[in-house]
C-alpha cells in the first residue's frame, strides 16, 4: 500500500501499531496489526470497517487506552509530539484531560441523568484546573451557541432527560472541545439518531471543528457520513488496513476488494418483492382501526397520562412488506408494541385475519402469539446471555410446536439453513457471535413460531453496512420463500426502501402519508415526507454543503 506523507509535523502519527488480546486458553492473538497513518492539524481521519475490524481499538489506542484483556503490544503512538506510550499512569490522565477528547456514540449513557448538563460540561477543564468555573461557563455557552444548540444561555440548566438525543449529542460535544484538545475522536456519534437530527448534528461537528481547526478521527460504518466529513479515509478489514488514501479517490475509485464491497452495500439496491397490490386479497391480514395508544396511568376515560398514538389506521396484507419511517418520537416503536400486544391500546382494535385480538399479549391465546413475532432492534439484549443457540431455538419450537427429538433437531437445522447460520453455532452463547450473526439468531427464533407476520423494530441500526445489507438480503428471500408479511420500522431511508412494497410516514404520532415504493422519487405534497427525504446523506462529497443550500434557499 502505497501512502503519501504530509510535509509538514503531524499532530498524529501511528507506526506499525499492534495491540492484541489473551485469549481464555491464554494465548495471545492480534486485535489489530501493522496499522500506520498520519493526520495533519485541521485534518479529518475517518476510520471505517466492519464491526470488529479494530475501528474503536485503533481510537482507544491514541488515548493509551486498551480494553480489558488486551494490550497495545509494538508500534509507536505520537499525538502533538507527546510519545503516548511513553508516559506514566498519571501523565496519561492529564494527557487525556488536556490534549485528546472522545465523543461517544451513546449520549445518554454518558451523562449523569442526576447532574445538570452545564456542571457536566465544564467538570473536565475544572477537575484538571485549566479553567475557572465562571470562565468554564461563559465558554460552554459560546459553544452551546456555535453547535447550533436552542437557548444557549439556558440549555446548561437542565438534565439530560430533558433534552433531545440531537440535543444531547451536540452537548458532549460541548464538553470534549471546552479544554480545546489538539484531537477529538469521534466514535459513531450519530448512529441513532434519525435522519433529519442526523444531519443537524453532523453540520454542527463539521462547523466547530473548521472554526476551531481541530484534528480529529471520525470512526464510522456509514460511508455517505463519512463522505461529507473525512479528508481521509483508513478502511480496515479483520484488524488490518485494506486502503488508506484521501475520500475522493476512495470514494469515485476504491482499489481494495473490500472497499468495492462496502461502497456497493452502501448504495443499497431495491430488492424484489414477491407482492403486488394487484394479489390483495379481500381481507388484509392485518388491520389497524383507531388506534391511540400511550404511557402513564390512565385516566377514568381510559387514556393514558402521555399519548404517543392518536387515531391510526393501517391495513397489511399477506406477504406485504411495509416500512414505517419517521423522527424519533413519532410513534414508530409504540405502534409495533400495540400491535404486538406489549402496550395495550387505549382506544381502538387490531384485526387479524378479520379477527378482533386483545390488545393485551397476555390475554391472547397460544396461536395468535405465535403468528405475530417481534424482532428486536438490539439482539444483544434481546437473546438471554446464559442460553446457547440451541436452547434459544428450541423454546418456540416446544411452546408453539411440541417437538422433540429427531423433529426437533431436524426443525433446528431447518431455521439455521433458512437464515444461513452454520449448525456450529448452535453450541454457541450470544456473546460468541458476530452482531451480525446475532440478529440473524433472532431472527431465527421468530421464524421458529412460524408466524404469519414480523415485526421488525430497527433491526438493521447497530449493525456495520455490508452485515445490515446480508440483513436486508435475508428478510427479502424469507419474503418470498414463506410468504411473510413484514412491518419494518427505522430511520434508515435506504432500508426501508431497498426491502418494502409500500412506505408509511409518521410524524407526532400520527400517519402523514402512506406511498408505494415506486412513486418514492416523486414529489409530494407532504412536505414532511419531503424535508425526510432530503436530509439521507448520498455517497458523494459535497451533500451536505448543497443540503445547507437548498434549506437557506426555502
Amino acid at each position: 500500500m502505497n501512502v503519501t506523507p504530509h510535509t509538514a509535523m503531524p499532530v498524529i502519527s501511528v507506526e506499525n501499531l499492534r495491540v492484541t488480546a489473551e485469549t481464555d486458553k491464554g494465548e495471545e492473538i492480534d486485535l489489530v496489526s501493522d496499522i500506520r497513518f498520519t493526520v495533519q492539524k485541521g485534518e479529518v481521519l475517518a476510520l471505517i470497517g466492519e464491526s470488529g475490524s479494530g475501528k474503536t481499538t485503533i481510537a482507544m489506542a491514541l488515548m493509551g487506552y486498551a480494553r480489558h484483556g488486551c494490550r497495545i503490544a509494538e508500534g509507536n503512538i505520537h499525538l502533538s509530539g507527546t510519545d503516548v506510550r511513553s508516559l506514566s499512569p498519571g501523565q496519561l490522565r492529564e494527557f487525556r484531560g488536556n490534549k485528546v477528547a472522545y465523543i461517544a456514540q451513546s449520549a445518554a449513557a454518558s451523562f449523569n441523568p442526576g447532574m445538570r448538563i452545564l456542571d457536566q460540561v465544564i467538570e473536565p477543564v475544572v477537575i484538571h484546573g485549566t479553567m475557572k468555573r465562571k470562565a468554564a461557563k461563559e465558554k460552554a455557552i459560546t459553544l452551546f451557541r456555535e453547535l447550533a444548540l436552542p437557548n444557549p444561555d439556558t440549555i446548561g440548566d437542565r438534565f439530560p432527560h430533558q433534552v433531545s438525543g440531537g440535543q444531547l449529542q451536540r452537548l458532549m460535544t460541548a464538553m470534549a472541545l471546552i479544554g480545546d484538545p489538539d484531537v477529538v475522536i469521534l466514535d459513531e456519534p450519530t448512529t441513532a439518531l434519525d435522519v433529519t437530527t442526523q444531519v443537524e448534528v453532523l453540520k454542527a461537528f463539521r462547523r466547530v471543528v473548521a472554526q476551531r481547526g481541530v484534528t480529529a478521527i471520525y470512526v464510522s460504518h456509514d460511508l455517505a457520513v463519512v463522505a461529507q466529513m473525512a479528508d481521509r479515509i483508513l478502511v480496515l478489514l479483520r484488524g488490518k488496513m485494506a486502503e488508506y488514501g484521501s475520500t475522493e479517490r476512495l470514494i469515485g475509485a476504491p482499489q481494495a476488494e473490500y472497499t468495492q464491497l462496502l461502497m456497493d452495500a452502501a448504495r443499497q439496491k431495491e430488492r424484489e418483492s414477491s407482492w403486488s397490490c394487484a394479489e390483495a386479497d379481500a381481507q388484509p391480514l392485518m388491520e389497524v382501526r383507531d388506534l391511540s395508544a400511550g404511557y402513564g396511568p390512565r385516566d377514568s376515560e381510559g387514556k393514558p397520562k402521555t399519548l404517543i398514538l392518536e387515531d391510526i389506521n393501517l391495513k397489511l396484507w399477506k406477504g406485504q412488506a411495509i416500512g414505517i419511517i419517521g423522527e424519533s418520537g413519532s410513534g414508530k416503536t409504540t405502534l409495533a408494541h400495540a400491535i404486538a400486544g406489549l402496550n395495550a391500546p387505549s382506544h381502538g382494535h387490531i384485526l387479524f385475519n378479520g379477527h378482533y385480538i386483545n390488545g393485551d399479549m397476555h390475554k391472547r391465546p397460544d396461536n395468535e402469539l405465535r403468528r405475530i413475532q417481534y424482532v428486536f432492534q438490539m439482539a444483544d439484549t434481546a437473546l438471554n446471555p446464559a442460553h446457547n443457540v440451541e436452547r434459544i431455538l428450541t423454546r418456540p419450537l416446544v411452546l408453539f410446536h411440541g417437538l422433540k427429538g429427531a423433529d426437533l433437531e431436524r426443525r433446528l437445522h431447518q431455521l439455521l439453513d433458512l437464515v444461513k447460520l452454520p449448525r456450529s453455532v448452535l453450541w454457541r452463547r450470544p456473546w460468541a457471535l458476530s452482531g451480525g450473526q446475532k440478529q440473524r439468531v433472532n431472527l431465527a427464533r421468530a421464524l421458529a413460531a412460524e408466524p404469519d407476520l414480523i415485526l421488525c423494530d430497527e433491526v438493521t441500526s447497530a449493525l456495520d453496512t455490508v452485515v445490515a445489507a446480508a440483513v436486508l438480503d435475508l428478510i427479502s428471500e424469507l419474503r418470498r420463500e414463506l410468504g411473510l408479511s413484514v412491518l419494518f420500522i427505522s430511520h434508515d431511508m435506504h432500508a426501508v426502501r431497498a426491502v418494502c412494497d409500500d412506505i408509511v410516514v409518521m410524524k407526532s404520532g400520527r400517519i402523514v402519508t402512506q406511498i408505494s415504493r415506486a412513486e418514492y422519487d416523486k414529489p409530494t405534497s407532504e412536505l414532511y415526507f419531503e424535508r425526510l427525504k432530503r436530509a439521507v446523506p448520498e455517497l458523494r462529497q459535497g451533500w451536505l454543503d448543497e443540503h445547507e443550500e437548498v434549506l437557506k434557499a426555502e
